[in-house]
């Protein structure tokens, strides 16, 4: 069995902590390989290399910086198939799905290649007499990651490119659950010219993080994962004097009213609800049904759900795969149990599912509920599992007032032929991400990914501008250049 490392000043390096942890392939429930769990001490020497590796990267050109990422994105592209096999075999995602997660993280990189135009500061002449102002950007550090099993390649480069990019190291504490992903972007990134000690990787688990949030050098952190653990994540980074992005939780819906294409939204949240097993925060997981369509939205979800091909990652046909761990699929199990005896209708039941494959994966069919009420755990909670719930409400105020008062606010989609109920939909919905006629809302690169409410805790959202923004500090400089100077006692003013 494979023994992982954790990546430290340009190296592997095996850790002093001792504890380990399984990692498993989904699929067929063999364990093949083990993580170290990093103790401060690994945590340290991480930090320590980043420190090290800073002035100079720093000072580097944002040209040359760029031109490294240029070089990354290149090996990238090349062996982003590989990468994506890598992926599946650890998350349990099909390997197509992998292969888009590795896109939309190269889209992050190719943003962050445009750097030296986004790091311009601003320039204003003459405010005052022989007086000139300016601001720059400049980087804030050491700065880290802490990522969600989820997203394995993407996620991490929605932070490190941009971070580094303007001229932060980094150090990132990926999840234990498919952590192989994180070692080989460290080794492009490595073959791509980044100098040692620019990024660095500790695996680990609440030990890691907590020694990360409490380090002095750590000078900010960017999270994603669940609302309790980004609540924890903000308010103890806070404490400790970060900069803090803590993405959390989500209950996405997705409202289809009486004049969408059916088939189209059908179509839509069949691939928004059930795609990569539901393990996506942008994942669809309530259907809001307005007037009449729902009887017929229904029928037509539940036959396309029944019909589903699942399958292991590398199965050519399987439009969805396993959950991640045999914990996480008990746990959705309960959600599905919960749900029948809180009085919803289990239209389809995925626990019914048993694979056909020889071995001991963690295979769960796809579920659907009908009358879904506000009050039931189902509704309320973030199941991360292929489990979809229908809410009829009688009009577009109901399914307006229904999703504004979720204390989730991540992304939201609306299926209509309407120009006039797509517009007062997106100027009035209380939501970060916003789709119309589209089911998954995440923004590209340049723009920036981020929820409302109990969905982000910080000022800043991820990549794109708000990026660059959460990842540099601005620094206004004023000056002159008299040839006497007397002594001023009273507040300058401009003249």
């Amino acid at each position: 069995m494979q023994t992982l490392t954790h990546y430290i000043a340009g190296e592997r390096h095996a850790g002093t902590g001792q504890r380990f942890g399984d990692v498993y392939n989904p699929a067929t429930g063999a364990v093949t390989a083990r993580v170290p769990l990093a103790c401060d001490a690994d945590v340290d020497a991480a930090v320590a290399a980043a420190r090290r590796a800073f002035s100079a990267w720093a000072d580097t050109p944002p040209l040359k910086r760029a031109r490294i990422l240029f070089r990354f994105k290149e090996l990238l592209g090349q062996r982003q198939g590989q990468l994506a096999e890598l992926i599946s075999a650890e998350h349990g995602k099909l390997v197509p799905d992998a292969v888009g997660e590795v896109t939309r993280g190269l889209e992050v990189v190719e943003f962050a290649c445009g750097i030296p135009h986004l790091l311009k500061g601003e320039y204003s002449p003459q405010v005052g007499s022989d007086i000139d102002s300016f601001s720059l950007r400049q980087p804030l550090g050491v700065v880290a990651g802490i990522t969600p099993f989820n997203f394995p390649a993407m996620v991490p480069m929605w932070m490190f490119p941009v971070a580094i990019a303007c001229g932060n190291t980094f150090v990132l504490k990926p999840s234990e659950r498919d952590p192989s992903a994180a070692l080989f972007l460290a080794d492009l990134l490595k073959e791509a010219g980044l100098p040692d000690g620019v990024f660095n990787v500790v695996h680990g688990d609440k030990q890691a993080v907590d020694a990360l949030l409490r380090h002095p050098d750590v000078m900010a952190l960017s999270f994603v994962g669940s609302t309790p653990i980004a609540r924890y994540i903000y308010e103890t980074g806070a404490a400790h004097g970060k900069r803090v992005q803590a993405l959390g939780g989500a209950k996405n819906h997705l409202v289809v009213m009486p004049d969408a294409d059916l088939d189209q939204a059908v179509e839509a949240l069949i691939g928004a609800a059930y795609g990569s097993a539901g393990e996506r925060c942008m994942a669809i997981s309530v259907a809001v049904a307005v007037g009449n369509v729902a009887d017929a939205l229904v029928a037509k979800l539940a036959a396309r759900a029944r019909g589903l091909k699942i399958g292991s990652g590398s199965q050519p046909d399987a439009e969805m795969g396993p959950l991640v761990t045999r914990q996480h699929l008990e746990r959705v199990q309960g959600y599905i149990a919960g749900g029948v005896e809180a009085g919803a209708e289990l239209v389809v039941d995925g626990r019914a599912y048993r694979p056909p494959q020889d071995g001991d994966g963690f295979f769960l069919g796809a579920s659907l509920f009908d009358h879904v009420t506000p009050q039931m755990a189902i509704y309320r909670e973030e199941i991360f599992g292929p489990v979809l719930c229908v809410v009829r409400v009688d009009d577009f105020e109901q399914a307006l007032a229904l999703i504004n008062r979720h204390e989730f606010a991540n992304g939201v989609s609306l299926f209509t032929r309407s120009g006039g109920v797509a517009r007062a939909f997106s100027q009035r919905i209380q939501v970060g991400m916003v789709g119309v006629n589209v089911p998954l809302p995440v923004p590209m690169a340049f723009h920036s990914f981020g929820g409302w409410k109990a969905s982000l805790f910080g000022d800043h959202a991820m990549h794109g501008p708000e990026g660059v923004r959460f990842y540099t500090r601005v620094k206004t400089v004023t000056s002159r250049w008299p040839d006497t100077l007397s002594a001023e006692f009273v507040m300058p003013t401009m003249q």
